[in-house]
C-alpha cells in the first residue's frame, strides 16, 4: 500500500505492520505528506485485527529518517508563525503514533537524526544496526525542540545525557546510543531486518490484550500522577483476566503447547 505519494509505504504478513519512510534521495526526511500519510497508516493498522505489532523502518540502508524535509522550511517554517501552522499539519500523525495501542519496534539504519530521533523515541522498542548514527541537530539550526520530545529523550537517556545531545548538535554512534539509553539493543546491519522480523514475531504471538495493558502501564509512569488514567489502566487489567485469550493462554501451559491468542 502506497500513502504521500508512494513516499510512505504499508504492508503485513504474520501479525506484523511494516511502515516505510520512502524517500531514500533525502535520506527519508520527513514532509509535511509524510506525516499524513503516516498518520492514515496508523489509522488502518489501528483497527487491523491482523496487525498486532508495527514496525517503522527507513527505505534503503543511508537513513532511517534523518529529519524534516529541509527544502519545506522557507515555505512551512519560516519564522514562528509558520512553525505553529507546520505542527498544526504535522501534529495528527505525531499523536497518532504516540498514542497507538500495539507495540511499536524502530528498526534502524543509518541516518537517524532529528525529528527521527523523535520519531524513534515514540516507538516503544528501538533496534539499531552498528553503522547508524543520532543526532539532534536544533542547535545548529537555531531551532528548539518542542517539550513532549525533550522530555521523551531524558526520560530514556537521562538530563545529563539529554543536555550533551541537544547543546551540541553532535552525533553518536550506535554503540554510544546503546550505552546510554537510547536505543535497547545493536545488531550487525546484515542482520538487522532479520533480527528486528524476529522480534516482532515473538511479540506478536503474545496476547494482544496483554500487550495492550502494559503499553498503558508503561506510559501511565512516565506521566505526573495527576495526568494518570488509573481507572482505565484497571479496565485494561480486568478485560486481560476476562478473556478468552487468558483462558486459553492458562490451558496451553497446562498442555504444554503454544498458545493461540485471538485479543479477545
Amino acid at each position: 500500500m502506497e500513502y504521500a505519494g508512494g513516499k510512505m509505504l504499508a504492508e503485513v504478513s504474520d501479525g506484523v505492520g511494516l511502515v516505510t519512510f520512502n524517500q531514500p534521495e533525502k535520506r527519508n526526511a520527513m514532509s509535511v505528506e509524510m506525516w499524513q500519510g503516516l498518520g492514515a497508516i496508523l489509522d488502518r493498522f489501528a483497527a487491523d485485527s491482523a496487525v498486532r505489532v508495527v514496525v517503522l523502518t527507513g527505505a534503503g540502508d543511508k537513513a532511517f529518517v534523518s529529519g524534516a524535509d529541509i527544502s519545506q522550511f522557507e515555505k512551512n517554517r519560516a519564522n514562528a508563525d509558520a512553525q505553529v501552522e507546520y505542527d498544526r499539519l504535522t501534529s495528527a500523525g505525531r499523536r497518532k503514533l504516540g498514542a497507538f495501542p500495539k507495540p511499536v519496534i524502530a528498526r534502524i539504519r543509518g541516518f537517524c537524526l532529528g525529528g527521527g530521533v523523535g520519531i524513534a523515541m515514540q516507538a516503544d522498542l528501538r533496534i539499531a544496526s552498528a553503522d547508524s548514527q543520532f543526532g539532534i541537530p536544533a542547535a545548529r539550526l537555531g531551532i528548539a525542540y518542542g517539550f513532549e520530545m525533550v522530555r521523551a529523550l531524558v526520560s530514556l537517556v537521562g538530563p545529563a545525557h539529554a543536555r550533551m545531545i541537544l547543546y551540541t548538535g553532535g552525533r553518536v554512534d550506535a554503540v554510544e546510543a546503546m550505552r546510554i539509553g537510547l536505543v535497547n539493543r545493536v545488531v550487525a546491519p546484515e542482520m538487522i531486518e532479520r533480527d528486528v522480523t524476529l522480534l516482532a514475531r515473538q511479540i506478536a504471538e503474545n496476547a494482544p490484550l496483554s500487550l495492550a495493558s502494559s503499553k498503558l502501564a508503561v506510559a501511565a509512569s512516565l506521566q505526573d500522577p495527576v495526568d494518570r488514567d488509573l481507572e482505565g489502566l484497571r479496565r485494561a487489567s480486568q478485560a486481560c483476566f476476562d478473556s478468552a485469550d487468558y483462558r486459553e493462554g492458562r490451558t496451553a501451559f497446562m498442555e504444554k503447547r503454544r498458545p493461540q491468542f485471538i485479543g479477545q
